[in-house]
């Protein structure tokens, strides 16, 4: 959606979508607003609550199978195990994409972890697609007048045009930009706290073949996961900046974590969206 300044400021029910790698602040700003009349739809949130769910509480139970006193109480129906997903709190989530890498160290078979990981492309696009819908919710049901879409930091590897265009088509998008002191922070960040991720397909395949080749490991099982993940990060990261450019150029606007850092409340947030809209 391409707005004008005036046009952002005259709209009386505003929806934004927050564009941006993990970690650089996107969820922070939207808990910001939802105190002040702001709808939170956090993507991961849905994802891990509707479409993932069955396959997240499965994998869980999966791994309680393995100890015997839990898998006499599930098996007896004597305990029950449910998803404890916030949008603070999208662990369950995260665990379930899991790591590529030797099983012996909790890694996933490639087979698996490729599995997973189309599960996950498919649930990020059926939650941005429920967008249009839950701005009529926060309105109609919940009495928001505002929604803010805090998206998942692979969105931008999606490659579906189609639900890049419902967002844009509702929602005016900002792509958060990590200045390069951000930037080093997040792979930091990274290294310290290895994180399951997601990959489009080429790209992890691509990506695999150089690793075996450097580490010298002749097949998956080889692969310690966390450093795998260490390895990925910033090639990851890098990846991504011209994915998310492109769609911020093409559909929305761009603002700097430098600039995000001047935003203290609601207020000081239109202010700098109206200024970015200006230039």
């Amino acid at each position: 959606m391409k707005l004008s300044a005036r046009d952002f400021k005259a709209w009386d029910n505003k929806c934004i979508t927050l564009l941006g790698m993990s970690g650089v602040g996107k969820t922070r700003l939207a808990a910001r607003l939802r105190k002040r009349n702001w709808f939170h739809y956090s993507g991961d949130y849905r994802i891990g609550t509707r479409y993932l769910d069955e396959p997240i509480l499965d994998h869980i139970k999966q791994q309680a199978m393995q100890v015997p006193f839990l898998r006499d109480l599930l098996r007896s129906d004597s305990i029950y195990i449910r998803n404890n997903i916030t949008v603070d709190n999208l662990q369950p989530v995260s665990s379930f994409l899991g790591k590529l890498g030797n099983p012996e160290r909790g890694g996933l078979g490639l087979k698996e972890f490729k599995y997973r990981q189309e599960l996950h492309r498919q649930a990020e696009i059926a939650a941005m697609r429920d967008v249009p819908e839950f701005i009529r919710k926060a309105g109609e049901i919940y009495g928001y007048r505002h929604f803010v879409n805090d998206a998942g930091g692979s969105l931008c590897e999606l490659d579906d045009p189609a639900t890049i265009e419902v967002l844009a088509g509702h929602t005016l998008i900002l792509y958060l930009k990590a200045n390069e002191k951000d930037e080093q922070e997040l792979i930091r960040r990274a290294e310290d706290d290895p994180k399951p991720l997601y990959y489009r397909e080429a790209f992890l395949d691509e990506q695999l073949d150089i690793y075996l080749r450097d580490k010298g490991c002749a097949y998956v099982a080889q692969i310690d996961p966390d450093d795998f993940v260490r390895w990925m990060f910033p090639r990851l990261f890098y990846s991504r900046l011209p994915r998310y450019q492109a769609i911020a150029d093409q559909y929305g606007y761009t603002l700097t974590t430098d600039e995000l850092k001047e935003v203290r409340d609601e207020s000081s947030f239109l202010r700098l969206v109206e200024k970015v809209l200006e230039r």
